[in-house]
C-alpha cells in the first residue's frame, strides 16, 4: 500500500481529478483545504490572523491550495494517479500546477481493499 499527498496548486481542477482518479479505481480521498508559506506570509502582512483566518484568506484574493491523500493498494495506481493528475493540470515540475509525493505504508487499519480477489485465495 501507498499513500499519495497531492497539493492541487487550482482548486478549479478538482472535480476533474477526483474523477479521473476514481476512473482508475481511487475508492477514497481526503481533502484538506491548505496554503503555502509565501501566501501565509503575504496574508500575516495584511494582518490575518493563521488559523482563525485561513478560511478567509481561502475565499479572499489569495487563492490557496486543497491538499488531497488517498491511499492505494498497488504501486502501480500510484503512477496512474500522476498521469492522471498531470493530464488536467500540466506537468507537476511546471510552476503553478502542484506537488505529489508518494510513499510505502508499512501499517495501514482501517482501509478496504477493493481490488478483485483471486480465486483460492
Amino acid at each position: 500500500m501507498h499513500m499519495i499527498l497531492f497539493v492541487l496548486d487550482n482548486p478549479d481542477f478538482l472535480d476533474d481529478v477526483l474523477d479521473a482518479w476514481e476512473e482508475i479505481g481511487v475508492t477514497g480521498v481526503t481533502i484538506i483545504e491548505s496554503t503555502g508559506i509565501s501566501r501565509y506570509r503575504r496574508a500575516k502582512q495584511i494582518g490575518t490572523p493563521l488559523m482563525a483566518g485561513l478560511n478567509r484568506v481561502m475565499t479572499s484574493r489569495e487563492e490557496g491550495h486543497l491538499t488531497l491523500l488517498t491511499i492505494v493498494m498497488e504501486e502501480n495506481k500510484v503512477q496512474q494517479c500522476i498521469d492522471a493528475a498531470e493530464r488536467i493540470v500540466g506537468n507537476l515540475s511546471e510552476p503553478n500546477t502542484g506537488v505529489l509525493a508518494a510513499w510505502p505504508l508499512a501499517v495501514v487499519k482501517g482501509v478496504l481493499d477493493s481490488s478483485p480477489k483471486r480465486e483460492g485465495k
